[in-house]
């Protein structure tokens, strides 16, 4: 790492003298042993990651946690990192993380009796152009309901605290008061005190020379000084995860950036401040700045032209501004496309979703095309307003191809299953919605289960989800014992969804099998030819409309496509994407996993009491502590909100007021187009939870109207039928 230092009365100025100043990290006492020949866990890599989760592990109680690290404890990136510490993170999950991170450090040196030379003096992002101010504005509605300090502050604030700054540009800050920065080596090194406190063993310098898993799904960790065998291993080694990615075939898409940071000496404006200055970030500058010593230490990142990337697979850079629907087009398009993706590519606005290529909407005459973010409606809210009229008036098509699908089959297959959901186990032909719940019953998962031969079983999930599902039933199948296969069909199946009112009709004239209500019912599953090609018909959609989703072979998806199109032609059938979906389940009040549910909320305060049987015999994952979530009784629920906005709408984790104080959080959201307004899911008190609730919701700096009210806001379609088999004429 090389220190910049300026000889000139330490004094900013275009010619510096730069002194080269080497760091090393401190010398440590190795222990080249390994100490034991098998493990819970081996963590490799010694850096503050790696130290840290030996900590967690081993506080948590989880016995025989080994870490090995090549050569020193903290002697890849860590030892010279900038030490920033900060609160603020654009993402929900990250942001409780870094909230956890700093009131650890605050706590550690007690714990553990070594210093981590914490310092807290604040942070300022600063916004120099209108749209970063929107970006803030943005950031703040997302912050309300979280426990940590955030403030906008105005320029004169800015000063205030900072009053070095050069003030000519700065619109406005975005200050967290508790950011600050830290000394990686000694955090690093109370991490480990705290690590060997309970019960880890750290040793170095060993180095990981090969890994090999066993059929028993245990692996054997291969060192010089011998092999550990580990029920699981985690990758921790930073600068080196690809090589030992490579040891299991694994190609870990990490890019090494060379980056430097500059430290001045003593600054005699900087010596004279009483107190130390906050953290600045300036994004458009795209530099760090703190305080060091008596002079100041900052980062700059260079334009990506200028960086010295160690591959070459990223092609794109990364946005300026953290816009609302993000895209980045680093690396794109994806390794995984659909069998539709070289057909559809040049109609459509293609998105990122967990590694898929999925298009959000497509292209018409006359649209401005293209990918152009903004904090407000923007140049596709007219072209979804038109998808969903299509969904909703004539019938659509929509690529689901990204779905994590599985298939298991077996002789415990049904026992498996009921162990797993909280929902009964569907019959052959058969098709429900089903949740998997943790052990403090909380929703760990959402998948539709369909039976299609006796005890053999297709689960789907989200694109999102696929893996995170996988691992959990796996799991289940491999401590529970259970005599079941299950095989990953999510790159080999594509998937079409064919929804609104003439799906039926459109459809029928590919296949001689009866698509009537009476023969092919609402969640049934069925075994089909269309056109000739075999197809897996399940009769459910996302959009609350009359529809199918279609299953069949990846390599078939173009024909499919290519024959349902041909056959709508007369209905006036046309594509949809993702934005239109989204708009269309939260109209019939459909929650999606990772916003309304996630491995935090419990079913019942998300509202799915329908789908969870919490009588049926089998005593489900997470069926005990449901049962006492339900004694207890609930403090919150999830609401039905429609919003009065102008050219903004909600899209989830904006903050929900009442009478000056935020109470709660949106969900998701979307523009109604039925309505016409805006809608929104959210967490509120039960007290607040009750129709006709006046509440607001904050977008932008600026808070709005919302009421509670019942949910639907349009029936589906199955409930439509159902009413007009009893007479009734409901209203769409």
């Amino acid at each position: 790492m090389i220190g910049v230092v300026n000889k000139r009365d330490g004094q900013m100025c275009n010619c510096l003298f730069v002194t080269v100043i080497l760091f090393f990290p401190r010398k440590q006492t190795p222990s080249p042993s390994l100490g034991k020949d098998r493990a819970d866990t081996v963590i490799i890599g010694g850096g503050c990651v790696g130290v840290s989760l030996a900590y967690h592990l081993a506080k948590a109680g989880l016995k025989d946690v080994v870490l090995l690290e090549k050569s020193e404890l903290t002697a890849g990136s860590t030892w010279h990192a900038a030490g920033l510490t900060t609160y603020f993170h654009p993402g929900i999950n990250l942001k409780k993380i870094h909230s956890y991170s700093i009131k650890l450090y605050e706590k550690l040196e007690e714990e553990t009796g070594q210093a981590v030379g914490f310092h807290q003096p604040g942070s300022i992002r600063i916004a120099s152009t209108p749209t970063r101010v929107d970006e803030f504005k943005y950031q703040m509605t997302r912050a309300g309901w979280h426990p940590t300090e955030q403030y906008l502050i105005t320029p004169e604030k800015v000063q205030e605290l900072f009053p070095l700054l050069n003030m000519d540009t700065v619109l406005a800050g975005l200050y967290n008061p508790g950011d600050g920065h830290i000394d990686p080596y000694s955090l690093t090194m109370a991490l480990a005190a705290g690590a060997r406190k309970y019960g880890a063993q750290l040793n170095y310098p060993v180095q990981v020379t090969n890994l090999n898993s066993r059929s028993d799904g245990t692996w054997e960790v291969k060192t010089p000084l011998g092999i550990i065998q580990a029920k699981r291993i985690v990758n921790t080694a930073g600068f080196w995860a690809r090589d030992i990615g490579k040891m299991i075939g694994l190609q870990h898409p990490l890019i090494p950036v060379h980056h430097q940071y500059v430290v001045t000496s003593t600054i005699p404006e900087v010596k004279a401040l009483k107190t130390e200055l906050p953290v600045i970030r300036d994004l458009e500058g795209s530099y760090y700045l703190r305080q060091e010593r008596d002079g100041l230490l900052f980062g700059p990142y260079e334009s990506e032209e200028k960086m010295k990337l160690q591959d070459s697979w990223i092609t794109n850079g990364v946005p300026p501004v953290g816009y609302p629907k993000e895209e980045r087009f680093a690396g794109r398009p994806t390794e995984r496309t659909s069998g539709l993706y070289d057909l559809l590519k040049s109609k459509c606005s293609m998105g990122f979703h967990a590694g898929w290529e999925q298009p959000h909407w497509f292209y018409k005459p006359g649209d401005e095309t293209g990918y152009k973010p903004s904090f407000r409606r923007t140049n596709w809210f007219d072209p979804v307003g038109r998808e969903y009229k299509q969904v909703m008036e004539k019938v659509g098509v929509i690529d689901l191809s990204p779905f994590g699908k599985f298939k298991v089959k077996g002789t415990d297959s049904v026992k498996l299953l009921d162990h797993l959901f909280a929902n009964v186990v569907p019959k052959v032909g058969s098709t429900n919605i089903s949740h998997m719940l943790t052990p403090r019953g909380k929703v760990y998962a959402e998948l539709t289960v369909s039976q299609l031969y006796p005890r053999e079983f297709m689960l789907v999930t989200g694109s999102g989800s696929e893996l995170h599902d996988l691992r959990w039933i796996e799991d289940k199948v491999m401590t529970g014992g259970y005599k079941v296969e299950i095989e990953n069909m999510t790159d080999e199946v594509g998937v079409l969804g064919v929804a609104g009112p003439y799906a039926r009709q459109v459809l029928q004239k590919l296949t001689n099998e009866d698509l009537s209500d009476g023969s092919f019912k609402f969640l049934q599953s069925r075994h089909l030819k269309l056109s000739d090609i075999a197809v897996t018909a399940i009769r459910i959609s996302y959009t609350g409309e009359l529809g199918w989703e279609l299953y069949h072979r990846k390599e078939d998806s173009v024909a499919l496509y290519g024959a349902i199109m041909e056959a709508g032609q007369k209905e006036g059938i046309d594509n949809f994407g993702t934005y239109a979906l989204n708009a269309l389940r939260l109209e019939k009040g459909f929650r999606a996993w990772g916003a309304e549910m996630n491995c935090d909320t419990n079913p019942l305060e998300a509202g799915l009491e329908y789908f969870v049987k919490i009588n049926k015999p089998a005593d489900f994952t997470g069926k005990q502590a449901l049962k006492q979530i339900k004694e207890n009784g609930l403090k919150r629920r999830l609401v039905y909100l429609i919003l009065e906005t102008d050219n903004v709408d909600p899209e989830g984790n904006e903050s929900v007021w009442h009478n000056g104080k935020v109470i709660g959080n949106t969900t998701s959201g979307s523009f109604s187009y039925s309505a016409q307004q805006s809608l929104a899911f959210a967490y509120v008190p039960t007290e607040l939870s009750k129709v006709g609730q006046k509440l607001e919701v904050e977008l932008l700096g600026k808070n709005y109207p919302a009421t509670v009210i019942q949910e639907p806001l349009v029936l589906t379609e199955p409930t439509r039928m159902r009413l007009q088999r009893k007479g009734e004429s409901p209203q769409i």
